[in-house]
């Protein structure tokens, strides 16, 4: 069973298998990363997420080392979906954690609606079973070509909100939102206010949070570091991630 992935930092990944955070490392650095969970006034639950990078993942070993809730990435674009989803996913549960699914945007590649429903048909739809976390739009830089897909701030904006509304049509549920603060006011440029709808779940690889995107006044989740597998801290105690679940 992997526990850590197969590939070595650095390496380069195959076409449509971009871990969340993979391009946001490359472009932002990780070189002030955290080693060990940061400590949060609010409280706060650990968790990791992966990708097919990790294979079919030891859960208990990462149970038993204090995680609690994870993201699997199901999806990305439409063309690609995650071949150890389904032993990734439904082993995380089986372990007792909290878990929820993450689709990697490519919005110059189809509309944000046409992706949002490719990743609710595999692996990113939503139960209220206590369980499941809301699923996650993970966008950032473009691994193909141009930071921001070769769209303007407005057109940016759009699709996101196309894939947002989409998601909670399909699942009575409004999508986490992965992202930088560079990234996303570079790509949005400061325009678009969702901090009333989607938790913000922040990529940040230094001591501190720093500062929110747009809008946003708090991050619901921290990914701090990705050694040696894509650690986070969600900002709240068991119950309000419990909370996050239930809808």
């Amino acid at each position: 069973m992997s526990i850590l992935s197969p590939v070595t930092a650095g390496a380069e990944e195959g076409p449509g298998d971009h871990p969340a955070g993979s391009q946001i490392a490359k472009h932002e650095g990780t070189a002030e990363m955290l080693l060990t969970p940061p400590q949060l006034e609010a409280g706060q639950v650990e968790g990791i997420d992966v990708s097919s990078h990790q294979g079919n993942v030891d859960w208990g070993h990462w149970w038993r080392s204090g995680k609690r809730f994870a993201y699997v990435k199901a999806t990305e674009g439409t063309d690609y979906t995650n071949p150890n989803f389904t032993q990734q996913y439904n082993g995380s549960a089986a372990a007792g954690m909290t878990r929820g699914s993450y689709h990697f945007a490519l919005p110059n590649r189809s509309d944000g609606a046409t992706q949002a429903r490719f990743f609710v048909a595999n692996g990113g739809g939503w139960s209220r079973d206590g369980r499941t976390l809301p699923g996650t739009l993970d966008i950032e830089y473009n691994p193909y070509g141009e930071a921001c897909y070769g769209m303007n701030h407005g057109a940016m904006v759009k699709w996101i909100l196309s894939f947002s509304d989409t998601y909670h049509a399909l699942t009575g549920r409004w999508p986490v939102i992965y992202t930088s603060a560079a990234w996303w006011d570079r790509c949005t440029g400061r325009t678009g206010d969702f901090s009333s709808t989607n938790p913000l779940w922040l990529a940040r690889y230094a001591p501190a949070v720093g500062p929110m995107p747009y809008r946003w006044p708090v991050h619901t989740i921290w990914q701090y570091t990705s050694s040696p597998i894509d650690q986070n801290v969600f900002n709240g105690g068991a119950d309000r991630l419990a909370a996050l679940a239930s809808g």
